[in-house]
């Protein structure tokens, strides 16, 4: 489990949290209330950023269903006890929870238990129950475009990365990255900094600014916040954006962002537990589904760049090409993919270790 974020915020519960314990079968007996769907965030909604994307999707779900619905959230949520305390809560007067985190994994499990009539989604995870349900995006598709932006523009042949933790996801985003940015310049680096944070504005500008101290041209984040993208701009260093359209907060210098779009899928889960047919899933969706979706890219990448990535993206919806395909030796020389292979789903999911070319730990 990961280290513990910001202390909890209670928003849009109406008195949820003093009522842990309650009715069971609230919904169920009173046909006449609209259908509650929770949601569990890690970090402020704010006005960008992986929480803020979450939220969107809780919007349109209100949009499409109307006062047939009602959504609860609590953002800010620390991964651990008190994730555990909130789910439960939820759990008092929703049907259907989604939490957000991969932190949220094993309380939402334990909970799960204790409710079996009442619908889990875990996002980021890899474990199921009977009323446990997983889903995510595959990041790793965008961040391959990313690189492919970045290694076009980079004129210092090095990249800069800021890290939260060490955990597959993670460690997926930077070695698709590198390889993307390897397809146009095959002696291009990329160096880390680590912040053991999802969301902590004031480490991830100190990460930005150590980084281009190091003389790295293009800057690239896995965390939460706007940090990194401000600071490239206030440094006139390139970057890309993540989770959200960065480009507002780095109108000169963001080339590009890899963003997700969550909301025709919570929509479709939800409608699926309004209507008896939800069971629980494992969802993994990408360009194909248009779960990932890139921003359009700054008026600075040539062509010919833009050309690449637009028909990466393509053949990786259709499924004729992979990020993580052949050769790829890993950063100590040895093979992790031959040529001619790809790497298996179960592989990119359980992925520990960083791909030639990146400087830096995986932990």
């Amino acid at each position: 489990m990961t280290p513990s974020r910001r202390e909890v915020l209670l928003t849009g519960l109406g008195g949820i949290a003093g009522a842990a314990t309650g009715a069971l079968g609230l919904r169920s007996a009173r046909a006449a209330d609209p259908f509650g769907v929770g949601f569990v965030y890690v970090g402020p909604i704010s006005n960008a950023g992986w929480t803020y994307q979450h939220n969107l999707g809780r919007l349109a779900v209100e949009k499409a269903f109307g006062n047939r619905v009602k959504t609860n959230y609590v953002e800010s949520v620390p991964e651990g006890a008190d994730a555990e305390r909130v789910i439960r809560q939820l759990s008092a007067t929703n049907g259907l929870i989604f939490t957000t985190s991969f932190g949220y994994m094993e309380p939402t499990l334990k909970v799960a238990r204790q409710f079996p009539n009442i619908r889990y989604e875990h996002c980021t995870g890899y474990k199921m129950a009977k009323n446990v349900g997983i889903y995510n995006a595959r990041f790793y598709e965008g961040r391959y475009i990313a690189g492919v932006v970045s290694g076009a523009m980079s004129k210092t042949g090095v990249l800069g990365h800021v890290a939260p933790f060490p955990i597959p996801e993670v460690a997926q985003g930077i070695n698709a990255l590198i390889l993307g940015a390897r397809s146009v310049n095959p002696k291009i680096k990329i160096k880390l900094v680590w912040t053991s944070s999802w969301f902590d504005p004031g480490k991830e500008k100190e990460a930005a600014d150590a980084l281009i101290g190091q003389g790295c041209d293009v800057l690239s984040n896995h965390t939460d916040s706007t940090a990194v993208v401000q600071a490239a701009e206030e440094k006139g260093v390139w970057c890309t954006g993540y989770d959200s359209d960065m480009s507002q907060f780095a109108p000169k210098m963001c080339l590009t962002s890899v963003t997700e779009d969550w909301s025709d899928y919570y929509v479709k889960r939800v409608q699926a537990a309004m209507d008896g047919s939800w069971t629980p899933d494992n969802v993994w969706g990408g360009f194909k589904s248009g779960m990932i979706k890139m921003t359009p890219y700054n008026k600075a990448v040539p062509e010919h760049a833009v050309n690449d990535a637009e028909a990466k993206i393509a053949a990786i919806a259709q499924g004729s090409f992979s990020p993580f395909q052949g050769p790829i030796n890993d950063q100590f020389g040895a093979q992790k993919v031959a040529s001619g292979a790809k790497l298996t789903d179960d592989q990119i999911l359980s992925m520990n270790w960083l791909a030639e070319g990146v400087e830096g730990k995986l932990g």
